[in-house]
């Protein structure tokens, strides 16, 4: 079976579309009212992905355009700013439950905090055991994940619960069970889509809490790019009111 460029815009156009149709119909209204709280009561908003997920926490956070009252966090923080070794670091970490207590104590996280956490699979320890971590504490929970595939796996998580059972609101990434949506011969997948949907998602976000405030006749605390006059003048001036609670690393 042949699968052309022509056939991976098909199905990432789709998708867009629908996800464009759903936030403009208010299906992230309430994504976008904890966010705009957390930003009123002055707090942070802690983005957090494994693996290829980890592009959404980078889309959230420290990027031109979007919000500056936002930290993203990794599990190499347990290396870069906790107390393991580098050999921790194996692509079989992010199933470990064991992690988040070491990797939160990592994190400088305030009572105003919100969690944005997207995993496409939704079951494996670290997201999961962050999300149950963000809870206890009283934080509130925005899950990005897709619900089909999802829904086929059983979770890794000793609680035997789902990231989108936990979070307190559960927004789909529409991508299908395993990811791809192009069949190329018997049992060979490819045109990945988590990444494509969960990006746009993020910005999507961005937008409506942007816009939520400007509609207040506020100005909402954006970055602008460091690569044009002015930039990086403006955005430390916003940085330095969320100092030492939001990390920009290389």
């Amino acid at each position: 079976m042949t699968a052309t460029p022509s056939d991976l815009f098909r199905e990432a156009h789709e998708r867009l579309a629908r996800l464009t149709a759903d936030a403009e119909a208010g299906a992230h209204d309430a994504a976008i009212d904890l966010l705009v709280a957390c930003v009123d009561a002055g707090g942070v908003i802690h983005a957090f992905g494994t693996g290829h997920s980890e592009a959404f926490a980078m889309e959230i956070s420290g990027r031109a355009g979007g919000l500056i009252p936002t930290n993203r966090f990794a599990l190499r923080d347990l290396v870069m700013h906790g107390d393991r070794e580098a050999e921790v670091l194996t692509g079989a970490l992010e199933r470990e439950p064991w992690v988040v207590d070491e990797l939160m104590a990592t994190v400088p996280v305030g009572e105003d905090d919100v969690f944005l956490i997207a995993s496409n699979s939704g079951v494996n320890g670290s997201i999961v055991g962050t999300a149950l971590w963000a809870k206890e504490r009283g934080h509130d929970v925005i899950a990005v994940t897709s619900l089909e595939h999802t829904r086929r796996v059983q979770p890794k998580h000793p609680s035997g619960k789902r990231l989108s059972e936990i979070a307190d609101v559960v927004i789909d990434n529409l991508a299908p069970y395993g990811d791809t949506t192009l069949e190329l011969a018997d049992g060979v997948g490819a045109g990945a889509i988590s990444s494509i949907t969960a990006a746009y998602i993020a910005q999507l976000l961005t937008l409506g809490v942007a816009g939520r405030i400007v509609a207040r006749g506020e100005t909402p605390p954006m970055y602008i790019s460091a690569n044009i006059p002015g930039g990086d003048k403006h955005n430390s001036a916003l940085e330095d009111r969320y100092l030492g609670r939001i990390r920009r690393g290389a």
